[in-house]
């Protein structure tokens, strides 16, 4: 299973201070960098990475953890293969330094690699600038990824990390203030957007933490809020996901909206200006005889 729907994916690895990690590629065009969420590259992230893909852009999942390709819905793999697989993709998390899953005010190690890969892949493949969209425990991470200005489309779907324990862990995100500064600056200066999503009954995104950004980054941060009844009801889980495992994939949906939405925002902040720019050399260019 986890073979047949990475086809046409292609397998390669990246390497950034000694540190060495498998990524998938698929697509032509300006880089997204896809952080899956937790237990890993489900079936669900490649359909989500497909269409960001189809858009016209290169997208790039880098394999943090789990088994790229593995099913995790319990009703097709069982409950308890579903939640054996969870749980070894949280404990590895848990145990490891390159995640920040309790404090405030941090961003995660991870984030290094995540930065120097998107200058690598915004080399590599052109264009204006780089797209991120992190999820559940990586949420952050597309936030923290934009202190470098090369990072033109953050995408925030359920970031729920740290754990909302506390009314302080509830009221922030993973990012350490000196990196929240440059982020605020970035959008003050240069129009920045920040896109958050979360279905307002998520425990793991508590409403605090958007009113945080709210609060930090102004009008530059667009909040997609959704009920719980607009999760995908033939899922399993509590509604969560909102690009891929409670994703109604139908128009007018509102699940689908939040996907256009993420889809409107790469769009319009790597494609959109690179078309343009590529309108005004050609109209610079002499004609030929």
């Amino acid at each position: 299973m986890a073979d047949d729907v990475l086809t046409g994916f292609d397998r390669g690895t990246f390497t950034h201070d000694g540190v060495r990690r498998r990524i998938l590629r698929r697509g032509t065009g300006p880089a997204v960098i896809v952080i899956a969420e937790i237990p890993g590259i489900t079936p669900k992230v490649l359909e989500f990475a497909k269409r960001v893909a189809d858009i016209g852009c290169t997208v790039v999942l880098p394999v943090l953890f789990g088994t790229p390709g593995r099913e995790v819905n319990p009703d097709k793999v069982g409950r308890l293969h579903s939640k054996l697989y969870m749980n070894s993709s949280i404990g590895k998390v848990c145990v490891s330094r390159e995640f920040t899953v309790l404090a405030t005010g941090k961003s995660s190690p991870v984030v290094t690699w995540l930065r120097a890969l998107a200058a690598h892949e915004h080399q590599r493949c052109g264009g204006p600038g780089v797209g991120a969209v992190g999820m559940c425990l990586t949420g952050g991470f597309a936030l923290a990824m934009a202190v470098d200005d090369r990072l033109l489309a953050p995408v925030l779907s359920q970031p729920s990390m740290p754990l909302a324990l506390t009314r302080r862990q509830a009221a922030g995100i993973d990012i350490s203030p000196e990196d929240l500064a440059v982020v605020r600056g970035r959008c003050q200066r240069e129009g920045l957007e920040v896109l958050g999503l979360r279905f307002r009954g998520d425990r793991l995104v508590p409403q605090e933490r958007f009113a945080f950004l709210r609060r930090e980054l102004g009008d530059a941060f667009t909040a997609v809020e959704l009920a719980d009844e607009d999760a995908n009801p033939e899922s399993p889980m509590t509604p969560h996901s909102v690009l891929t495992e409670h994703l109604v994939d139908e128009p007018g949906h509102p699940t689908r909206a939040a996907l256009d939405e993420v889809l409107g925002l790469l769009r319009r902040r790597l494609l959109e200006g690179d078309r343009a720019a590529d309108r005004a050399t050609d109209a610079e260019a002499p004609s030929g005889e």
